[in-house]
């Protein structure tokens, strides 16, 4: 990936961070776009002190123009675009009954929308390089989860949204990967809405014994060098997929019991 002028979406923070040190320290021209200006700001040192060469923008990719003009302005800076990652993403936090359907919305804009509108800007740059589309999907685009529907629904969309684009761009030398990471120690859980559609600023699992960031970037990153059509981490994600396509009513039974063992989760009062 060395000179790869690389977009990551999300830049800011947890996975997305690390995606940028990763293809960076690999010796990518890294861009990375984020709506909190002073985390951005943040990572820019990081990179700077890494010696990387990379671009920060504010944007969001949820809003179409802001897309565009990110593509402009990296197109603009570098002449060319070899690798989108989707990363940008938000999680929720409450079961269904009791939740704001704009809730769903706002999810669905940010995870799935977004990653419509930054791939449709960057398809043109992206065909002409035979590069790389990535999305950062999840294994709850694989089994939906319960207390996270909204979630769940925006990775089953992106998940459908990758397949078909894969098959459509199959002989045009473009590749696209649906990276989907297990439970990873980020902030995506401290920064999900509750029902209410604010943030609840608190994580309800033991991040100490996830998969760390850093872990994770280095498989993406090994997969797009290997250009990989699906990527499924951790023991538990592995597990949880290939046991869900063989025995889903029993599947049903052992994510709720163990999403009920969560602090503080709304199941346990239900079951």
């Amino acid at each position: 990936m060395k000179d790869k002028v690389v977009l990551i979406t999300g830049g800011s923070s947890g996975i997305g961070k690390a995606l940028a040190l990763e293809f960076g320290r690999q010796g990518s021209k890294v861009v990375i776009t984020g709506r909190d200006e002073k985390k951005l700001a943040e990572v820019n040192q990081e990179l700077s002190r890494a010696g990387i060469d990379y671009l920060s923008l504010v944007a969001d990719v949820s809003i179409a123009e802001d897309n565009g003009r990110m593509i402009q302005e990296i197109i603009s800076k570098y002449g060319r675009l070899d690798v989108l990652i989707n990363n940008a993403g938000i999680s929720m936090r409450a079961m269904f009954e009791d939740m704001d359907p704009e809730v769903i919305r706002k999810v669905m804009d940010i995870n799935f929308f977004g990653s419509v509108y930054a791939t449709k800007a960057s398809l043109p740059y992206i065909k002409a390089a035979k590069g790389s589309i990535v999305g950062i999907s999840s294994i709850a685009g694989y089994r939906g989860l319960p207390v996270r529907c909204g979630y769940s629904a925006s990775k089953f969309a992106l998940n459908g949204f990758l397949e078909a684009l894969r098959t459509e761009l199959l002989h045009t030398g473009v590749h696209v990967l649906t990276a989907s990471p297990g439970f990873t120690a980020s902030n995506i859980r401290v920064a999900s809405l509750g029902k209410d559609g604010k943030s609840m600023g608190e994580t309800m699992r033991d991040e100490e014994k996830m998969m760390s960031a850093e872990e994770v970037a280095v498989h993406i990153y090994k997969a797009v060098v290997n250009r990989k059509r699906e990527l499924i981490l951790t023991s538990q994600g592995k597990l949880t997929v290939f046991l869900n396509k063989l025995f889903p009513k029993f599947m049903d039974k052992m994510v709720y019991n163990t999403l009920a063992k969560e602090d503080n989760s709304p199941l346990r009062n239900r079951s």
